[in-house]
């Protein structure tokens, strides 16, 4: 099993980020079952709290494997489940993996609670509220724009609720099932949220689209997308935006709301969220059509621009995830980097464009050491 955890530490306040997936098949109970434990272990030994859990499997895999996280957990489990996406069996058969964000101050994380349903945990630090939003979803929306609208206005409402709003956002995950039947009318809902947010100000160069992933990865059950965010409230400039980096120009410019990196505040000190990032031309275009080896390693070469342009190093990457269209993709990119140091999943998932074969996203953290 591929385990892997790093810290990032400042005074009395630690970060830890746990990434937890298997290298050889298993079945999936005997995943699931080495998984926690080792995240309980960990977690457990640092007397740290779960700020963000995701769990990546098919969907009869995350049935087994909530009960067994649930009594595996014990008093660690706060009554909030992990946001449980499905992927197709890969390589290492039914569950990609498992990430943790924990955290240990002397606050603990707090569920937050809207209309009686959580939203997520909020932390609070030296005159900053950290958010973390999870899972997300309006299933009873309607179609598919209509939903993603509603998980918008759902994330603003929770974030009004503890007196921040969408200008404390630095980074969203948006999963998004069957993404290239409707990928265009999401980056609709989506700028069309924005203008009325004030996000864009009129000049999207120069202003605060977060950082993000939009993939196309469902959520369990029955919604057809699902929003996870971090905040920052307390400061305005506890975050900076990277509207382009040094490989790749403004996403915007071609239909997508988003930054292709954002450098936030966290509680132990600053984090860089770099984008889903995948074999894209300054001009927008998709290069390295129909070769898998080419946009393998282009990604990698605009992924690393990034964290060169965000002041981070590639030894300070803490979790990332890579995704591959179908098992050929994850065959040859586990050919071409199989001895990658980055704590990473795998998992198979459609990206944006039916053209992109890879995507890449990461998040790091200046300063972050590997424990284990």
């Amino acid at each position: 099993m591929q385990f892997d955890v790093r810290a990032l530490e400042a005074g009395n306040t630690r970060e830890i980020y746990v990434t937890a997936g298997s290298r050889d098949y298993a079945p999936a109970q005997q995943q699931a079952e080495e998984m926690y434990s080792r995240v309980v272990d960990v977690v457990r030994s640092a007397n740290a709290r779960i700020m963000c859990e995701r769990i990546f499997a098919t969907q009869d895999a995350i049935g087994l494997a909530l009960p067994i996280r649930r009594k595996i957990y014990g008093d660690l489990d706060d009554g909030f489940e992990p946001v449980c996406l499905t992927v197709p069996k890969g390589v290492t058969g039914e569950i990609s993996g498992v990430q943790v964000h924990a955290v240990v101050s002397e606050n603990a994380p707090e569920l937050l609670r809207v209309g009686g349903s959580i939203r997520g945990r909020t932390l609070e630090i030296d005159g900053y509220k950290f958010v973390m939003l999870a899972g997300l979803t309006a299933a009873d929306a309607g179609s598919a724009p209509d939903q993603a609208w509603t998980m918008f206005k759902s994330a603003e409402a929770a974030l009004k609720h503890i007196g921040a709003d969408m200008f404390s956002v630095a980074r969203t995950w948006l999963w998004l099932g069957n993404i290239l039947d409707w990928y265009d009318q999401f980056n609709e809902v989506r700028t069309t949220f924005f203008t009325e947010c004030g996000l864009l100000n009129g000049n999207p160069a120069h202003g605060r689209m977060p950082a993000s992933t939009g993939i196309g990865v469902m959520p369990a059950s029955e919604p057809v997308c699902a929003l996870d965010a971090f905040a920052v409230a307390g400061r305005p400039d506890a975050i900076r935006f990277f509207t382009q980096t040094g490989k790749q120009d403004s996403a915007f410019k071609y239909g997508s709301a988003f930054s292709r990196a954002a450098r936030s505040v966290s509680p132990a000190g600053e984090t860089v969220f770099v984008s889903g990032t995948a074999s894209i031309a300054p001009s927008g275009d998709t290069i390295h059509v129909d070769d898998i080896p080419g946009q393998i390693e282009e990604t990698f070469r605009c992924v690393r621009s990034v964290i060169k342009q965000t002041e981070c190093s590639e030894d300070e990457v803490v979790q990332s995830i890579i995704y591959c269209k179908t098992p050929e993709v994850e065959e040859v990119f586990r050919e071409m980097y199989g001895d990658l140091e980055w704590p990473h999943l795998i998992m198979i998932s459609d990206v944006c464009r039916e053209d992109l074969l890879f995507e890449i996203e990461a998040t790091a953290a200046v300063g972050a050491k590997k424990i284990c």
